[in-house]
């Protein structure tokens, strides 16, 4: 059988191993040390000095301490993308708060302006004003910025904006992950970077950070005794785990110019397919291509290439299976126009990797070609 050409692999740097042994060298085994410093700074100066960057354990973590801290609680409802993975709506949960899903729009698959006024406008007549917008950059496109934080303005309500796939994605030049009243990375395996596992909290005031790392090291007040004042969470990003972050950081320019790259090529193959349609980036969008993902014209025709490629020992994935129809959440209410679930029927995620060799990617050509 033909090795295992993957979706999205990890792809190191060659340095990360550097600050792993520094790590080792001096005993900073520890969910803290100057890796983790380190990081934090590598992310900030990366997005603008004027983000404060609070490294955690995950993306996921990243998010229900956002909630916590814009004050989300039991019975509160949060708005939140449908189209997504369940990591976004999962920490409304935990805070024992409801989630209200919101569909897609067609352009960049992701939060639907137009459902979105529609649920805040009819969450506020029945008594319930949403306490927060989750909004999901999908596959590295950005979504409508301007349309979603203005509404998110006019209703005062605040936005987590969920950059877990979208480091290194613009949107009008500014970067993903600077836009929420509180943003949020991850840097699990399959991300553009990668931790291992990881993720990271943004904010614009230095407090929501302190605040986010007080909540993630157990909320230890600074006492000689173990004296807590609040719920704490064991949230934090170790030191060796920060080392790989450190040296994934050398190299995300050249992961998302990779990706872009993929793009293209999935674009010079398809492009004159008629049954085919790929994410194209609206005006004022720069994607990092995290995901190349293309629509075809039936559910029957997605699986039958998905296991076209699986035949071939190649992974693919169909696209998020929206929130709304999850098991888990049949009973929360949504605001849906039909969208994420016909992008669920016919979407299909295809191999990614900013490592993917050119016998892979002939490998590819060949199962495209061969199918269509």
């Amino acid at each position: 059988m033909n090795t295992k050409i993957w979706l999205s692999s990890p792809h190191m740097s060659g340095k990360e191993q550097d600050y792993i042994n520094e790590a080792f060298n001096t005993n900073w085994i520890a969910p803290l040390g100057p890796n983790v410093t380190g990081f934090e700074k590598d992310i900030q100066s990366y997005l603008g000095e004027n983000n404060h960057v609070a490294a955690l354990s995950s993306g996921t973590a990243a998010i229900h301490l956002a909630l916590i801290l814009l004050n989300v609680q039991h019975g509160d409802e949060v708005l939140c993308q449908s189209k997504t993975f369940s990591a976004s709506a999962n920490p409304i949960v935990y805070q024992g708060a409801k989630p209200v899903f919101i569909d897609s729009e067609r352009e960049t698959w992701n939060l639907c302006p137009e459902q979105l006024e529609r649920a805040i406008k009819d969450r506020i007549s029945k008594g319930k004003t949403p306490k927060a917008i989750i909004a999901v950059h999908l596959y590295g496109m950005p979504y409508k910025v301007d349309e979603v934080h203005g509404l998110a303005k006019k209703y005062n309500i605040p936005v987590i904006e969920d950059s877990a796939e979208a480091l290194g994605s613009t949107y009008k030049g500014q970067k993903c992950g600077t836009f929420g009243d509180i943003s949020i990375l991850s840097f699990n395996g399959n991300k553009i970077i990668t931790t291992s596992g990881g993720g990271a909290l943004v904010a614009k005031q230095k407090e929501i950070k302190d605040k986010a790392i007080f909540l993630s090291t157990q909320a230890r007040d600074k006492d000689v005794a173990y004296l807590h004042s609040h719920i704490g969470y064991n949230y934090r990003m170790s030191n060796i785990v920060a080392g790989i972050g450190r040296g994934q950081m050398t190299v995300l320019d050249k992961h998302v110019e990779l990706r872009r790259k993929n793009y293209d090529f999935y674009k010079n193959i398809l492009e004159k397919t008629d049954t085919v349609t790929l994410l194209k980036e609206p005006e004022s969008h720069f994607s990092n291509r995290w995901l190349s993902a293309i629509l075809l014209e039936s559910h029957e025709s997605r699986e039958a290439l998905r296991l076209r490629f699986l035949e071939d020992n190649i992974e693919t994935r169909p696209l998020w299976k929206p929130m709304h129809q999850q098991p888990v959440f049949k009973d929360c209410p949504s605001y849906l126009n039909g969208i994420s679930n016909d992008l669920f029927d016919r979407g299909l995620c295809l191999p990614s990797g900013s490592n993917l060799t050119n016998q892979e990617l002939d490998r590819i050509e060949n199962v495209l070609n061969a199918f269509f």
